[in-house]
């Protein structure tokens, strides 16, 4: 009879197989020690565990699997993961190799627990965010409260557990970089089981939940830095891959990368980047943190050109480095910022490098480190953290502890000369000397640097004061005040460095989109990023799941959102990526047809759109309500791209405006633009809420010859 087991049982048995493994010489040997393992489990064991506990939250499955019915027939990966986790990051490529080489029908299923480490990671929206940002394609369940966690007996993020087709357990591998053993286990259960008989080829009813998304300007922006001096910010488009340079209007002057991941250098229409986030910009350079090439990387605007100056595009295990940029591997950089060590002004780039728990220095001109040796430009080495994950103080940079350093902000001016930083899995503020390089606590976490759950929302003194995975800081020198994106907790927060006193600033606590406008009143959904600018007047917040970049005016005390206008000052890409598409129209959506339009080469086109909500309605403030333009069948009129917007309000008409291409590509064509509108909008009495969508098709009869002025077009609809 089968018994319900745990990890503790398996172990010592597994214990064996793993001596041999390291002792074979071929993968011949290893394939035979691991056939020979599974024959002798399966003739000996019944290691079965229980299925998952009913009422669980399931994601990208259109509804809850079971090891005894959906799972039966299939070997099944468990992926035990928290999303704050940057180890539980690092294995997702490992995850996505195996899914493209094993299919379901194969017989392989993979399904990430969710096991939450903090209060805000048991939400489920709050993990379907996560879900999408990390691009997660296959089934998650809210284990919130990690009842199969303590039921198999698991100790730590990530854990990934092996189980065979009657949900028994084979095997377990903890922590991450195990890569060829997960593939070499998964190959040969799948080969022994089907040698067997025992897979079956059913689906499983996966449905992704990016599938039904709508369009956005940004996908979970992750920093934004500002050059005030040029009036303008870069802005980390993680979930699109991308940089955008815009002014500090919102006027859209570079798009770098995007929509697709990938690694290129070169030209800017060429260049692409991995889920970058942190961003940092003097003048026409921006640098990148582009964290899951794990590579440090130089936009020059006036040259046109991206280039790499760290890291070799996969993930290093170094924890000393001084190689020189491009032969040096380094491990997930989230955040970057310009400093001086021992030379010129912005002679050194400080890099907070979340994936070794470490500080690191890019030297971009000579200069040496505190109390350290001389370092050629080029170089990139630790400054600072042992590669412990750890809440560890000490006046020698070399022994301090970090965990997950993930934003950094630099106060060079005495008596602070420091760099701040803010370091998400300790739930700290620490700052690092620039004189000696002594790590020391501001506010957050607690004296044993052992415990990395000493977090809250508590607003106090120094380690009086509670934050939950701070993702991001920003020094204002104009008030000496230090300001803080307290993520989980959603809020933005202030410390005065002198008293060590920790504040709340701005949001109410829960997650939301909602403008105050006031700061008390106002909402964020895990903001990763914030900068100051206008000489410390204005606060810009990345507000990641929601989208977005608020703008906190610390005058007025209000919160606005910070338009983004796609119409790119920049020149169309020579190679514009292929064409995307607008998010499908519900079957009930009315179509409008409109008459031709007579237009020029080259003009500007303005569409005002009048949107009417029923009576007694309004838009619902969280929900994103937005427009997508787009020309199939003629995408060279918009550059091969779909022009998207958010919509904030439609008591008055939306514009938006697009240039025609000054030349035609087919005269004999009836080109045509298709404006696609969906609006989420709720009662204003009563909690029923509704979306609703239209679009209108507009042909247009183009003429070689120069128009004057703008061709205005009038669109109206009343849902």
């Amino acid at each position: 009879m089968a018994s319900q087991c745990s990890l503790s049982t398996l172990f010592p048995i597994q214990s064996q197989l793993d001596c041999d493994l390291d002792e074979a010489t071929t993968q011949q040997e290893k394939e035979h020690f691991v056939y020979q393992y599974l024959r002798k489990l399966d003739e000996e064991e019944d290691l079965k565990i229980p299925d998952f506990q009913t009422g669980l939250e399931w994601l990208n499955t259109e509804g809850p699997l079971s090891l005894n019915k959906e799972l039966a027939g299939k070997v099944v990966l468990l992926d035990f993961f928290t999303y704050c986790c940057i180890n539980c990051m690092h294995i997702l490529p490992d995850l996505h190799q195996l899914e493209q080489k094993h299919s379901v029908k194969d017989g392989l299923v993979i399904v990430g627990v969710h096991s939450a480490k903090f209060p805000n990671e048991k939400v489920l929206d709050n993990i379907r965010s996560a879900v999408l940002r990390y691009d997660i394609c296959h089934p998650v369940v809210n284990d919130s409260e990690a009842c199969l966690w303590h039921e198999l007996e698991v100790s730590c993020w990530p854990t990934l557990v092996l189980l065979g087709p009657r949900g028994n357990l084979l095997f377990s591998l903890v922590g991450e970089g195990h890569r060829d053993k997960l593939q070499l286990f998964t190959d040969i259960a799948l080969r022994y089981y089907g040698e067997k008989g025992l897979l079956k080829a059913h689906t499983v009813g996966i449905k992704l939940y990016r599938d039904s998304l709508p369009p956005s300007v940004l996908s979970f922006p992750g920093k934004v830095a500002i050059d005030d001096s040029r009036k303008r910010l870069a802005i980390a488009d993680t979930g699109h891959h991308r940089i955008l340079v815009v002014t500090v209007t919102g006027q859209l002057e570079h798009v770098i990368g995007g929509p697709e991941s990938g690694r290129q250098d070169g030209d800017l229409s060429k260049a692409s980047f991995n889920s970058p986030q942190g961003v940092a910009i003097k003048g026409d350079t921006v640098y990148v943190a582009d964290t899951e090439n794990h590579l440090i990387r130089k936009i020059d605007l006036s040259e046109r050109r991206v280039s790499t100056l760290a890291g070799v595009g996969a993930q290093g295990t170094d924890k000393e480095g001084g190689a020189m940029g491009p032969e040096q591997p380094i491990s997930s950089p989230w955040d970057v910022t310009l400093g001086s060590a021992g030379g010129d002004e912005d002679n050194v780039l400080w890099i907070a490098m979340a994936g070794t728990h470490q500080i690191w220095a890019l030297f971009l001109a000579d200069g040496k480190l505190p109390k350290g040796s001389e370092s050629k430009a080029g170089t990139c080495i630790r400054w600072a953290g042992s590669g412990s994950e750890e809440n560890r103080n000490n006046s020698y940079p070399h022994k301090a502890g970090f965990a997950q350093p993930s934003g950094l902000a630099l106060a060079p001016e005495e008596p602070w000369s420091c760099l701040y930083l803010a370091d998400s899995e300790s739930s700290t503020i620490r700052t690092l000397a620039l004189k000696d390089g002594a790590v020391k606590l501001l506010v957050g976490g607690e004296r044993d640097p052992m415990n990395l759950f000493a977090f809250g929302d508590v607003d106090g003194k120094g380690v009086g004061a509670k934050l939950q995975h701070p993702l991001g800081v920003a020094w204002a020198p104009e008030q000496s005040l230090l300001y803080v994106v307290d993520s989980y907790n959603h809020k933005i927060k202030v410390v005065d460095p002198k008293t060590k006193q920790c504040s709340t600033f701005a949001g109410t606590g829960e997650a939301g989109g909602t403008l105050g406008p006031e700061f008390d009143k106002s909402c964020f959904n895990e903001p990763g990023g914030i900068c100051v600018g206008d000489s410390g007047k204005l606060l810009y917040v990345a507000d990641t799941n929601n989208h977005q970049i608020k703008v906190l005016d610390l005058a007025s005390k209000t919160v606005s959102l910070f338009p983004v206008s796609m119409d790119c000052t920049d020149s169309v890409p020579s190679h514009p990526p292929g064409p995307a598409k607008a998010p499908t129209l519900p079957k009930s959506a009315p179509r409008k047809q409109m008459p031709a339009a007579v237009v020029s080469a080259g003009q500007t086109l303005v569409m005002s759109v009048t949107l009417s909500l029923p009576e007694g309605t309004k838009l619902t403030e969280e929900a994103p309500s937005c427009w997508a333009l787009s020309a199939e069948g003629n995408e060279w009129l918009l550059g091969g791209q779909v022009v998207t917007g958010d919509i904030l309000d439609v008591s008055k008409p939306i514009s938006i405006t697009t240039k025609l291409p000054a030349v035609i590509k087919d005269s004999n064509s009836n080109p045509s633009l298709t404006l696609g509108v969906w609006v989420y909008y709720c009662m204003e009495k009563g909690n029923a809420c509704m979306m609703k969508a239209a679009s209108f098709t507009q042909p247009l009869q183009i003429s070689a010859n120069d128009g004057d002025g703008d061709a205005t077009l009038s669109l109206a609809h009343a849902f």
